[in-house]
């Protein structure tokens, strides 16, 4: 359960768990290759009269290419988020703060997974730590071992 009834809220912390296909519509526009189902794990809680509170776990896998080999590979994404959401409308400049409209009847965390799992995505996602990345004489994969390249250098 990604929505959460503000009303359960009042009764205390509400667990969110979930699971957001590939194809869902919150990824619509990100540009990510997700390789199947993101799961999310968390606990919402109301923190103030119109803050909540999120503290979750997001799993996943990613397609890409290795950017020291450019080797087509598939790696885990994990990553712990703490979010606060809000409808005060002091905080609605903070970029830290996910905004919500008063009164709130629904917090809705799919807008914090789309955007904290953009933001944990590695830049550079090597095959390995000790990939040995290409040739840059002939452009051989030296994680297969030595290229024997000849050519002179430019």
């Amino acid at each position: 359960m990604l929505q959460v009834d503000a009303r359960e809220l009042q009764r205390g912390p509400v667990e969110t768990v979930g699971r957001l296909e590939a194809d869902d519509a919150t990824f619509e526009g990100l540009g990510l290759a997700l390789d199947g189902p993101v799961q999310v794990a968390g606990r919402l809680t109301q923190s103030g009269d119109q803050d909540f509170f999120w503290k979750a776990r997001l799993s996943g896998r990613l397609h890409g290419s290795c950017r020291r080999c450019l080797t087509d590979m598939t790696y885990p994404l994990d990553t712990d988020v703490e979010v606060l959401f809000s409808a005060d409308p002091e905080a609605a400049d903070d970029p830290s703060v996910y905004p919500l409209e008063a009164p709130v009847s629904r917090v809705d965390v799919r807008p914090a997974v789309r955007e904290e799992l953009a933001l944990a995505v590695s830049a550079y996602p090597l095959c390995r730590e000790d990939c040995a990345g290409l040739c840059p004489r002939c452009g051989a994969d030296l994680n297969a071992g030595p290229c024997g390249c000849t050519a002179p250098e430019r």
